[in-house]
C-alpha cells in the first residue's frame, strides 16, 4: 500500500514525498481511514511507529476539505503531556501541511505568554498544547475552545501517569460535546481503557503491536556492574565501541547533571536534559545532540518521553526505571522507522528486582554480557535506591493518585519537559 491509496489530497502526498516517504506504517494504514471516516479512535502502537503522522495527516485532510465556521477559534486541539512533544507534533503539522493554507500553534510553559497570546488572537486552525499552559490561557480568556471539531489526546498513558487527567477533564468541559476524539497511546493499560471509555463514543480500536512490546530490531543487553563503577563502564563502552550518539537515562535530575558533568570531564561531549532546565537550554541541548555536536544526552524519563531523533543508534539505561513499562518507552527511542538500534542497561545489585520485573513484562530474558574488569563484587548487598524504593521490593503499581513520575521530581502541572534529514525508506514514521 502507498499513501496515495489512503485518499489523501495531492498537497499532502506532495509533502510526504518531499520528506522521502512512500509507504505508510501499519498504525498509519489502519488509523488514517478511521479518522477520515469521522470515527472516534483508540489507537496504540510501539513508540517510533508513526502515531503522530497517523493523526496529523488525516486531520490536515479533514480541515482542508471542510469549511471553517470561525477564522479565529481553533478547530483542532491536540493535548500532549510535555513541551518537547507539543513542539514535535506541531512541527509535524507544519511539515505535512506546508502546501495547505492552515495555521498551527504550539503552546507550553517555559516560554513567554505574550507571543502565544498574539498568535491565539490572530487565529489558528490546529492548537497543540500542554494542559497546564492551556488552562492558564483559558483562565485569562486568551483562547476559545468552542469551535473545536477534533480533539486528540496524545501519549494518553503518560498523561495518566503524570496526573494530568483532572486538567484534561476541565479542558474537555469547554469543548463542544459533538466532536471527534482520538486517543493515541504507547500502551493500552486497563486504566487507559477505562479513561478512554469516559471520553470516546463507540471508538474504533487499532492496536498494531502487542501490549508493552519492544521493537524487534532493538538489540537489548544487560551489563551487571557495581553501582560505583557504572560511570567507568559507560565511558569504556562509549570509547571502545566508538558510540557517537548515545541517549542515557537516569532516575533523577541531580543524577543526570552529575553524570553529564563526569562524562564531560572524561572528554565525552555531553549535556543533561530534565525539568529543571530552561526551555532554551533543553532546546539547544537536543539540537546539539541531533547535529552530533554532543555525543551523549543524559535525560530523565519525563524529559525524554517523545524525543524524536532520527536513526538514534544507542540507548543506555544508566539506572533502570522503577516502572517496568518505562523501559519500553526508553528503548523505543532507538530503532525507529525500521532502523536498527542497541539498548544497554547497567544493572547493579540494587536493581535486580527491577530487572526481573522488566523481563516479566517483556516475557523474555534479556541477554547478559560480562565486561572483563567490571565483574560485580558478590559481597555487596542491595541497598535502597535513590528515590526511596528498595531494590528488594517490587515497585508500586501505577495509580492516578500516586503517579510514578511524582517520585522522580515531577515538574509542575503543564510545564513538564519533553521533547532530521529525511531519508528514502518505506517505513514512514512522521515527525
Amino acid at each position: 500500500m502507498s499513501f496515495s491509496n489512503l485518499g489523501l489530497r495531492a498537497e499532502l502526498l506532495r509533502a510526504i514525498a518531499e520528506e522521502g516517504y512512500d509507504t505508510p506504517t501499519p498504525i498509519q494504514a489502519q488509523a488514517i481511514p478511521v479518522v477520515l471516516a469521522g470515527r472516534d479512535l483508540m489507537a496504540a502502537a510501539q513508540t517510533g511507529t508513526g502515531k503522530t503522522a497517523g493523526f496529523t495527516l488525516p486531520i490536515l485532510q479533514i480541515l482542508s476539505t471542510r469549511a471553517a465556521t470561525s477564522r479565529v477559534k481553533p478547530r483542532v486541539l491536540v493535548l500532549t503531556p510535555t513541551r518537547e512533544l507539543a513542539a514535535q507534533v506541531e512541527e509535524s503539522v507544519r511539515t505535512y501541511g506546508r502546501h495547505l493554507p492552515l495555521k498551527s500553534l504550539a503552546i507550553f510553559g517555559g516560554v513567554g505568554l505574550v507571543p502565544q497570546i498574539r498568535a491565539l488572537k490572530s487565529g489558528v486552525d490546529i492548537l497543540v498544547a500542554t494542559p497546564g499552559r492551556l488552562l492558564d490561557h483559558l483562565s485569562q480568556r486568551n483562547a476559545d475552545l468552542s469551535g473545536v471539531e477534533i480533539l486528540v489526546l496524545d501519549e494518553a498513558d503518560r498523561m495518566l501517569d503524570m496526573g494530568f487527567i483532572p486538567d484534561i477533564k476541565k479542558i474537555i468541559a469547554l469543548i463542544p460535546k459533538q466532536k471527534q476524539t482520538l486517543f493515541f497511546s504507547a500502551t493500552f493499560s486497563d486504566d487507559i481503557r477505562g479513561l478512554a471509555a469516559s471520553f470516546l463514543h463507540n471508538p474504533q480500536l487499532v492496536e498494531v503491536a502487542s501490549r508493552n512490546a519492544t521493537a524487534d530490531n532493538v538489540q537489548q543487553r544487560v551489563y551487571h556492574v557495581d553501582k560505583s563503577r557504572k560511570r567507568d563502564l559507560l565511558i569504556q563502552l562509549i570509547n571502545d565501541h566508538q558510540w557517537h550518539q548515545v541517549l542515557v537515562f537516569t532516575r533523577t535530575k541531580h543524577g543526570a547533571n552529575t553524570l553529564a558533568e563526569k562524562l564531560e570531564n572524561a572528554g565525552i561531549r555531553s549535556a543533561a536534559i530534565h525539568g529543571n532546565k530552561s526551555q532554551g537550554a533543553r532546546t539547544k541541548a537536543l539540537a546539539d545532540f541531533k547535529s552530533l555536536k554532543l555525543n551523549v544526552l543524559v535525560a530523565t524519563d519525563i524529559a525524554a518521553r517523545g524525543l524524536d531523533i532520527d536513526q538514534l543508534p544507542h540507548v543506555v539505561n544508566y539506572e533502570l526505571p522503577n516502572v517496568p513499562e518505562d523501559y519500553v518507552h526508553r528503548i523505543g527511542r532507538t530503532a525507529r522507522a525500521g532502523a536498527s538500534g542497541q539498548a544497554a542497561s547497567l544493572v547493579c545489585v540494587d536493581e535486580h528486582t527491577l530487572l526481573r520485573d522488566i523481563e516479566r513484562l517483556l516475557k523474555r530474558d534479556i541477554e547478559k554480557v560480562a565486561v572483563p574488569g567490571f565483574e560485580p563484587d558478590p559481597s555487596i548487598r542491595a541497598e535502597p535506591i535513590e528515590n526511596g524504593r528498595r531494590g528488594q521490593s517490587r515497585p508500586p503499581s501505577r495509580s492516578r493518585s500516586t503517579p510514578p513520575g511524582a517520585s522522580r521530581s515531577q515538574p509542575a502541572r503543564g510545564t513538564a519537559s519533553r521533547q532530521n534529514a529525511p531519508t528514502h525508506h518505506s517505513g514512514f514514521r512522521g515527525r
